[in-house]
Parts: C-alpha cells; sequence; structure tokens
C-alpha cells in the first residue's frame, strides 16, 4: 500500500464527516430556536382556537337559557293553578333568567 492511499482515505473520511458534523453543529444551534418556538405556540391561543372557545361557551350559556327558560314556563303554569310552591320557584327562575339574558349575546334579524 501506497503512503498516498491512507492519506487520501483519510481526506475523503474527513470531508465526508463534516457533511455530519456541519448537520449536527447546524442543529444544535438552531434547537433553542426552533424549543423556543414551539413553547410560544403552545402557550397563545390563535384567534380561531380563541373564537371556537367563545362559540362554544355562547351556545353554554344559551342551552343553560332555554333550559330555565323550559322550567320558567312549567312552574308559572302550575302557580296559575294554585300551586305556591311553584310560585316562589317560577319567581326565583325569572331572577335568573334576568340575570342569565345579557350574557348571551342579542342576534338581530
Amino acid at each position: 500500500m501506497n503512503i498516498k492511499t491512507p492519506a487520501l482515505l483519510a481526506t475523503i473520511a474527513l470531508l465526508t464527516l463534516s457533511g455530519c458534523v456541519a448537520r449536527t453543529a447546524v442543529g444544535v444551534i438552531t434547537a433553542p430556536v426552533r424549543v423556543a418556538s414551539k413553547a410560544v405556540d403552545i402557550a397563545t391561543t390563535s384567534q380561531s382556537e380563541a373564537d371556537e372557545k367563545r362559540g362554544r361557551e355562547i351556545r353554554r350559556r344559551e342551552e343553560r337559557l332555554g333550559k330555565l327558560q323550559r322550567s320558567y314556563d312549567k312552574h308559572r303554569r302550575q302557580c296559575e293553578q294554585g300551586d305556591q310552591p311553584a310560585c316562589e320557584t317560577a319567581r326565583n327562575e325569572y331572577d335568573q333568567l334576568q340575570d342569565s339574558l345579557p350574557t348571551v349575546p342579542y342576534e338581530r334579524r
């Protein structure tokens, strides 16, 4: 074997490995940036996510308001038939309805 052969092999190995080393170095250098951007992405809420959350909350309030309205109507009818405990319940539910109405957006037609 010639003296030039090991030197040539070493040069080829260094050139081949330098790409791996460079990629590893770039990966190590950019890793904190990738981690930080992922953390910011997790910590922040996008506008569409905020809109979806608000929509779910409004639907939940509307459902509660609907149940309360149906219960109030039932107890009011019972009150009109002379059921005194139903009258008290209807009054309480009416107050709850009045308190809940401002929390549900009004839809104009």
